[in-house]
């Protein structure tokens, strides 16, 4: 499938499946980070001359490992999302391997809605976050992103590129006329 253009949304054409996706590219040098902290507790493990005594030595060099696997793949994960949405469903998927993942059937959605300027800041950082008051949300980078409103009241946020073509296929799908049912006899 190809994907939607701007064109598109304003001349009210709908394709049956719109795809899009947002990338941060700082945070390849958090997984840097993360990586640099791996190597010097793997180094400390190697090269150390265990002078200060195994318990001590052992903290630094799980401290650092832990570290360094928290955080290169805590935003290995969170590097980029990918949005597709069909006929049935809203599918969000983050980082390299699409975890964390998030489904919506689209029976659960009420409406959708354009967010012109999403911020980590408005959400407490990066990642995938919930708010009581806000719902939650699958933040990425500073931008234009999606919310969509839920049938039990919650919202779900994603930022994404062209989500104006989002929430119009969203849109779409959810006016899609309902078929028609056979009168029950009595």
């Amino acid at each position: 499938m190809r994907k939607e253009s701007r064109q598109d949304v304003t001349r009210g054409l709908r394709p049956a499946v719109w795809t899009g996706r947002a990338t941060n590219r700082f945070q390849w040098i958090a997984a840097a980070v993360g990586a640099a902290f791996m190597t010097l507790g793997i180094t400390l493990a190697v090269e150390s001359p265990w002078t200060s005594g195994i318990a001590a030595l052992g903290m630094a060099v799980f401290g650092c490992v832990a570290v360094g696997l928290l955080v290169l793949f805590g935003t290995l994960a969170f590097v980029h999302v990918e949005v597709r949405v069909d006929d049935r469903a809203m599918e969000v998927r983050c980082g390299h391997i699409g975890l964390p993942r998030r489904t919506i059937p689209l029976t659960e959605v009420v409406d959708a809605d354009y967010a012109p300027r999403v911020t980590p800041r408005h959400w407490g950082g990066w990642g995938y976050r919930w708010r009581p008051d806000g719902g939650t949300a699958v933040v990425v980078r500073r931008g234009e992103g999606l919310v969509v409103r839920l049938a039990d009241g919650r919202s779900f946020t994603v930022t994404v590129d062209g989500a104006e073509g989002a929430v119009a296929s969203i849109r779409g799908h959810l006016r899609r006329p309902a078929p028609p049912q056979t009168p029950t006899g009595a």
